[in-house]
């Protein structure tokens, strides 16, 4: 089954593939398609999230696997460029060990690559337990709030925690909570950007420092004063970044260089 998607600008531009983090989906990049209008843009569900929510069960290698048909049926010889978020950026990482040299440039922001096992086990008990307070409305906003989704993209948020199964989610953050780096990843030839931001958790910083040093052809930034979701909670700074990175191979002053 395909994987539901929203397309915008024109098939001659160059492709641009966004994939979203867990508890959202494709909406989350609307600031993005806004701002690069003048590519082609697939804003993609990942699945059983959003509108993808009757495919197969969500794993890493599906979701990418899915992910890699779409582009390769949507590039039309164009350059292929792919922004991933949290979940995203671990099926970006993915998709690059599946196949070496579909993706031109790509941009994995906050992805985990440490496995926390102890977690894991955790994570069906604590689940069933709390699941039900995703319908009470207050606690869905303070998620939002963490998540940096704002007034206007809060009700859709909230549609689709409604209607996520206990069992999707479970699966989705064990997905989450158990990958790590491909050993075919050092083979990607795409040119990478790992972004994290000053004010994630250890793990997430020390998750970017190994994907930098898992790759020759990645570079590796710590921004200032961010915590996890940079693209939502300051998109004209995330936009122009990528924006800058993509056309002249630059990146802002301020940004501290991961090694």
């Amino acid at each position: 089954m395909s994987l539901a998607y929203q397309e915008y600008g024109s098939n001659n531009a160059p492709l641009m593939v966004f994939l979203h983090g867990g508890g959202v989906s494709g909406w989350m990049w609307d600031k993005q398609i806004q701002y690069f209008n003048d590519y082609h843009c697939l804003t993609i569900d990942l699945p059983e999230q959003g509108a993808s929510k009757h495919t197969k069960n969500f794993t890493m290698a599906y979701s990418a696997e899915k992910v890699i048909e779409l582009i390769e049926k949507k590039a039309n010889g164009q350059l292929v460029i792919v922004v991933g978020f949290s979940l995203g950026a671990q099926v970006t990482i993915q998709m690059l060990s599946i196949n070496s040299n579909l993706i031109d440039y790509a941009i994995i922001n906050s992805a985990l690559v440490r496995p926390n096992l102890l977690l894991k086990i955790l994570i069906r008990p604590f689940i069933k337990l709390f699941f039900p307070l995703v319908k009470n409305k207050t606690f869905s906003k303070l998620q939002a709030k963490t998540l940096y989704i704002d007034e206007q993209k809060f009700d859709t948020y909230y549609k689709e925690s409604l209607q996520m199964k206990s069992d999707t989610l479970i699966r989705i953050l064990e997905e989450n909570m158990s990958f790590e780096i491909p050993s075919s990843f050092k083979k990607a030839e795409s040119k990478i950007l790992v972004t994290i931001g000053e004010k994630e958790k250890a793990m997430m910083i020390k998750s970017a420092k190994d994907i930098v040093a898992a790759n020759t052809n990645c570079t590796g930034i710590m921004i200032p004063n961010a915590g996890h979701g940079i693209s939502l909670s300051h998109p004209i700074f995330f936009n122009q970044m990528v924006e800058k990175w993509l056309q002249e191979g630059t990146l802002p002053p301020d940004v501290v260089p991961i090694k």
